[in-house]
C-alpha cells in the first residue's frame, strides 16, 4: 500500500494544524504522508511548541506554512481543523477526500500561562482521540481504491 498523503488547514498554522500534523505522524509511522498548513500563517505558537514537546512529539521540524505551498500537490485527505479555514479552503487537484473537524482555538484562551498551557493540552488529547479513528478508517478507505 502506498502512503496515505494528508494535509491539515487552518487559519494561521501555528496551533491545530501543526498539534495534528504531529500527532498523526506519530500515531501512522510510514503509512501516511503528513503536512500542514495556514490560510493566512502567522508562526508557531510557543504553548504549541510547549504541548508537542511535554508529548514527546518534538517541534524543532515544524515550521508555519501557507497553503499555496501545496496547491498543485495531491492529497487522498484535506482536513481543516477550523472553521475560517473551512470557508477559504481552496480545491486541490485529484479530488481529495474533504473533512471538516472544527476544534476550539487554543491560542484564543485567556487567563495565565497555565490556562493557556491547558487549552492547548485538551486539543491536543480532543485530536488525538479523533486521529486515533480516523488512521484505521483511512487505511481501510485508501487500501480499497
Amino acid at each position: 500500500m502506498s502512503q496515505i498523503s494528508v494535509l491539515f488547514l487552518c487559519t494561521g498554522n501555528s496551533a491545530r494544524s501543526i498539534i495534528a500534523e504531529a500527532l498523526l505522524r506519530n500515531l501512522s509511522g510510514a503509512d501516511f504522508d503528513v503536512y500542514s498548513a495556514g490560510t493566512h500563517p502567522k508562526g508557531i505558537n510557543p504553548f504549541t511548541e510547549r504541548v508537542l514537546q511535554q508529548a514527546g512529539l518534538g517541534s524543532a521540524e515544524f515550521r508555519s506554512k501557507s497553503m499555496n505551498e501545496y496547491l498543485d500537490r495531491t492529497f487522498d485527505y484535506v482536513i481543516t481543523v477550523c472553521d475560517n479555514a473551512a470557508e477559504e479552503c481552496p480545491v486541490f487537484p485529484g479530488d481529495p477526500r474533504r473533512i471538516h473537524w472544527s476544534f476550539s482555538d487554543p491560542a484564543a484562551a485567556e487567563g495565565t500561562a497555565v490556562v493557556k498551557l491547558a487549552a492547548f493540552q485538551q486539543t491536543l488529547r480532543e485530536m488525538r482521540q479523533r486521529l486515533e479513528a480516523f488512521v484505521p478508517v483511512a487505511q481501510r478507505t485508501v487500501a480499497r481504491t
